[in-house]
């Protein structure tokens, strides 16, 4: 059990009969009356954000979590298929499981938070950056600049994100999976003008 004094970024309880993530958490010692923590959640099965306050002391069940290095192989009927890169294990998830899938390629290496008690996958992360190959794109023209304003990439991930005009295909380009915004262009392609 964990308190309101263990309350950190991360943290991991049962709550309601459902996993919940911590993202945010304030204490508060109002002037009058007792003090509580302010908490913002988030569901880890589902995704939903919620607003709560526990009363300072109040005791709360913690999950304890593992993060394991996974390799992501295809998609199928049955779902997202990962495997465990120290163990060759296989398994599926469901796709309304996994956020950011728009960032990960067949082969693309992401960590999987395991519940240590169940051995159940709860979440996936998915690197900051990634560097993606585009794939498809209108073509640059001979004096393009950076400045010049923005175009439409598809990368070989499926995602697509605004890039500078001077953006071709076959250049591999630097993506924030966080804002899903293009930072820099890593190499261009062979065939380049």
């Amino acid at each position: 059990m964990a308190s309101t004094s263990d309350f950190r970024n991360g943290l991991m309880i049962i709550w309601k009969d459902d996993i919940w993530e911590m993202i945010d958490f304030q204490h508060v010692k109002p002037g009058k009356g007792g003090a509580f923590v302010r908490t913002r959640l988030k569901n880890v099965k589902d995704g939903r954000e919620l607003d709560n306050t526990f009363r300072a002391g109040a005791k709360v069940e913690e999950v304890r979590v593992e993060k394991r290095p996974h390799q992501y192989l295809y998609e199928d009927d049955y779902g997202l298929h990962f495997m465990n890169t120290e163990t060759y294990a296989q398994f599926s998830l469901p796709p309304e499981q996994v956020e950011g899938m728009e960032y990960v390629k067949e082969g693309g290496s992401v960590d999987i938070l395991f519940r240590a008690d169940t051995n159940e996958p709860m979440r996936m992360d998915i690197p900051q950056k990634v560097e993606l190959e585009v794939v498809d794109t209108t073509p640059g023209v001979k004096g393009d600049t950076a400045q010049g304003g923005s175009k439409p990439a598809t990368l070989e991930s499926g995602a697509t994100v605004d890039v500078p005009l001077f953006i071709n295909e076959g250049d591999v380009v630097r993506v924030s999976t966080q804002t899903g915004e293009y930072e820099t262009r890593v190499s261009t392609a062979p065939n380049a003008i």
